[in-house]
């Protein structure tokens, strides 16, 4: 990166300085993590200086617009632009945000955008969520019940019981939390995390499911759970506004109310 001011709606692409238009009057500089696999050597911020006035609102909107008409080989993930598929999950700005729904007018300074934190990186803002996605099957996160359902409708529940999982199914796991946490940043190959923990007690939490029981004897283990150490930066980051950090310790409260 070269130590002084760039020119004006200008950008940096493979250490180079590329001329854009001097017309534009609001402008902002968006400095993104590059690493290319097929290139090797080391990770760089390519610096590229967007017309704001010719840009959607969101950061993803100028991530889009850098892929378009400036750099096509730009990479990341995204899908429904509406904070819902959770895609678009990057670290903006220092924090672990939804690159769709947060605002570039709420960022000072440059825009500064790197991968989730300490995740194996595909290319560019790509990372590998294979570990992640294991982790979750472990869980076995779909309903699990011996019962027969009734033939002619669903399980019921009452509206006390429906009440029970709000604020955890609305989980779209993006892993913004998970990236977040120190303690899955230290033992993530044992250490659950708090988005697949969250998910793990929206089904314990569930009254139709019948196997609560074996649900609690699969996380009572000294990493699977046990390693959370009530950071709550999970539970700051959530772009949902849910709370990671409440369910693992319910998690623990039920198992300490089952074993006494």
């Amino acid at each position: 990166m070269p130590p002084f001011a760039l020119p004006r709606n200008s950008r940096v692409v493979d250490g180079k300085i590329w001329e854009g238009s001097n017309q534009a009057e609001r402008t902002k500089r968006f400095k993104i993590y590059r690493w290319n696999p097929d290139r090797g050597g080391n990770p760089q911020l390519d610096t590229f200086t967007i017309d704001l006035d010719a840009c959607g609102p969101m950061v993803l909107d100028a991530l889009i617009k850098i892929k378009n008409e400036i750099d096509t080989t730009l990479t990341f993930r995204r899908s429904c632009r509406e904070g819902i598929c959770g895609s678009c999950a990057m670290n903006i700005d220092g924090a672990n945000h939804l690159a769709c729904i947060w605002p570039i007018a709420d960022i000072r300074g440059d825009v500064i955008i790197y991968p989730l934190n300490h995740m194996r990186v595909i290319k560019d803002l790509v990372v590998d969520l294979e570990p992640l996605y294991a982790q979750y099957c472990l869980i076995k996160p779909w309903l699990r019940a011996e019962t027969p359902s009734p033939p002619d409708r669903e399980r019921r529940q009452s509206i006390e019981e429906r009440a029970k999982i709000d604020g955890y199914w609305e989980c779209i796991l993006c892993f913004c939390c998970t990236g977040a946490c120190p303690s899955w940043w230290w033992t993530g190959e044992r250490y659950l995390g708090p988005a697949v923990l969250l998910q793990a007690y929206r089904w314990i939490a569930d009254s139709r499911d019948e196997a609560t029981e074996e649900r609690l004897d699969d996380l009572h283990d000294p990493f699977r759970l046990y390693r959370c150490h009530t950071i709550m930066n999970c539970t700051r980051t959530c772009p949902k506004g849910l709370n990671p950090g409440k369910a693992i310790a319910l998690i623990k409260k039920t198992i300490l109310e089952r074993r006494t």
